[in-house]
């Protein structure tokens, strides 16, 4: 039974590691023993509508259960995204039906908490719309917050 429930942990924590590159860091607050806590700012780029990287910035638990991977991070996390190329919109997005639809999910905790951002689509406005917020097992966070990126056509430099 053990050996079964390492199985399943491992592959639980594989599948919520997230593709995100880390622009960079600041302390917040003095650990003596294990790195600081911080706010680390992180971008990644929207894995089905290119021309969209969204910028996390979001607090990082230091001391020495941080180090090892085992600190539960605070739900606390702001959102920008940003145009940055053509924006090509599949039809399941631009018609609403991928609404709420994962985008990026990030473990900030050995197992339970998970920071995620989802997006939706405004077809009236046609803007692209994108939620940060933190889950939990048992109980959510209501922190959130959105950012909205406008579908506008890209300018042609050639």
């Amino acid at each position: 039974m053990m050996k079964y429930f390492s199985i399943v942990l491992i592959g639980v924590l594989l599948a919520v590691t997230a593709n995100a590159e880390e622009i960079g860091s600041v302390s917040t607050k003095f650990k003596w023993l294990g790195p600081n806590d911080k706010v680390v700012v992180e971008v990644f780029d929207d894995p089905e509508v290119p021309g969209v990287s969204c910028y996390l910035s979001r607090a990082k638990t230091g001391g020495m259960s941080g180090a090892v991977g085992m600190a539960e991070d605070t739900a606390d996390a702001s959102i920008a995204c940003r145009q940055v190329g053509k924006i090509e919109l599949l039809d399941s997005i631009r018609k609403g039906k991928a609404n709420g639809e994962e985008v990026f999910k990030k473990r900030t905790s050995l197992v339970f908490k998970s920071l995620q951002v989802v997006r939706f689509y405004d077809t009236k406005r046609k803007v692209l719309i994108y939620l940060t917020y933190s889950d939990r097992v048992i109980e959510g966070s209501p922190k959130n917050s959105i950012s909205v990126v406008p579908v506008l056509p890209w300018p042609h430099t050639d």
